[in-house]
């Protein structure tokens, strides 16, 4: 008999991780801007692909992590990036696949300082939901503005975000991630046009 290797996941750490982050970055460079991963993420296994297939891109034994009380994505994004956990107010990425979480995490993510603004939270939150609402955005990546139509769930995100009034240049970056590999991008500076 032939004994072989079964391989957990197929995703390839260097091509599959450039391709992936090239997309969040023109996703984070053009606000609203819907950009597909599934490609790469079907090359992973479990539930929720598309959150590891950027754990994966985005993490490192460098930065932190948190993952809202789901210990299986705790487990696996530790495992697979060598990231350290850490509690909501200090973590660098935080996953959010659970809904009830996100007024506390927006309410306690780290939004940088003035001198390193860069070094507030990216929240990357699972949103599966219909598009229901007209959103308009306007900041840095936006001509003017852009509409588009969007969950009430991103409406209410991008509202409670906007109602920390955060010095600027800091706030916390949004990654709207849908289960089949879609998402988008609304950074710290782009903000909803009322």
């Amino acid at each position: 008999m032939i004994s072989q290797l079964i391989k957990k996941h197929d995703f390839d750490m260097v091509f599959d991780s450039q391709k992936v982050f090239r997309h969040i970055m023109d996703a984070m460079s053009n606000p609203g801007r819907v950009v597909d991963i599934k490609e790469c993420a079907d090359r992973l296994y479990g539930n929720y692909r598309a959150f590891l297939t950027i754990a994966m891109t985005l993490l490192d034994n460098e930065v932190s992590f948190h993952a809202c009380g789901d210990d299986s994505l705790t487990d696996d994004i530790a495992s697979l990036t060598l990231a350290r956990w850490e509690r909501v107010e200090s973590a660098d990425f935080i996953f959010i696949r659970e809904l009830e979480h996100m007024e506390y995490v927006i309410d306690n993510a780290k939004y940088g300082t003035l001198a390193d603004p860069h070094k507030g939270a990216t929240v990357i939150i699972h949103d599966d939901s219909e598009p229901v609402c007209s959103l308009k955005l306007s900041g840095p990546g936006i001509n003017g503005q852009t509409e588009f139509f969007t969950s009430q769930i991103v409406k209410d995100a991008i509202k409670k975000r906007d109602a920390q009034f955060y010095e600027y240049p800091q706030g916390i970056d949004f990654l709207f991630v849908e289960g089949n590999g879609r998402l988008f991008a609304v950074p710290r500076l782009t903000r909803e046009v009322h």
